[in-house]
């Protein structure tokens, strides 16, 4: 079943690629039907191979964003050593989910209405029931964490630096 999500393809690419490399990422943009490498659930999901993001047009925003954060909130040891499972623990699982949210107002054709949006139709799951609400309702702790590793600031706008 196809899920109704927005799609690389979708955005002006440029702009993406460019947001991405805000944080230190290069991206490489595979052909229709090729293997995304580093992709952690296969299909048209991204893939994260050390500072190298996977993926093709039908990759779903909401993936790139994701492993994006993922990079962006882990220490530098551990995105030296990457390779497909981005790993970290509940708290920092958090702070990506928030943080791919923010990020979403930044590309083309999105924004953090429909990433949530989009979330909740890929099957996040949260515990109020949806990114939303979570965002707006349940994620104090989150903005703790993201804000003492200084990749938002004091307002819970975007630092534009990944983890030290």
């Amino acid at each position: 079943m196809a899920v109704d999500v927005v799609r690389v393809a979708q955005t002006g690419q440029t702009d993406l690629v460019a947001l991405l490399r805000r944080f230190g990422l290069q991206t490489t943009h595979l052909s229709a039907g090729q293997n995304i490498a580093g992709s952690y659930w296969g299909e048209s999901e991204a893939g994260l191979i050390g500072n190298t993001l996977y993926l093709r047009d039908d990759t779903p925003v909401h993936s790139v964003l994701h492993e994006a954060s993922h990079f962006i909130c882990m220490d530098a040891e551990r995105r030296n050593q990457l390779n497909r499972d981005a790993g970290g623990d509940y708290d920092e699982e958090n702070a990506v989910c928030y943080l791919q949210i923010l990020l979403a107002d930044h590309v083309n054709g999105m924004d953090r209405t429909r990433m949530q949006a989009d979330m909740d139709a890929w099957g996040y799951t949260f515990r109020l029931g949806s990114a939303r609400a979570w965002f707006e309702q349940d994620a104090a702790d989150t903005v703790k964490w993201l804000q003492a590793r200084g990749l938002i600031d004091a307002q819970g706008e975007i630092a534009w630096r990944a983890r030290d």
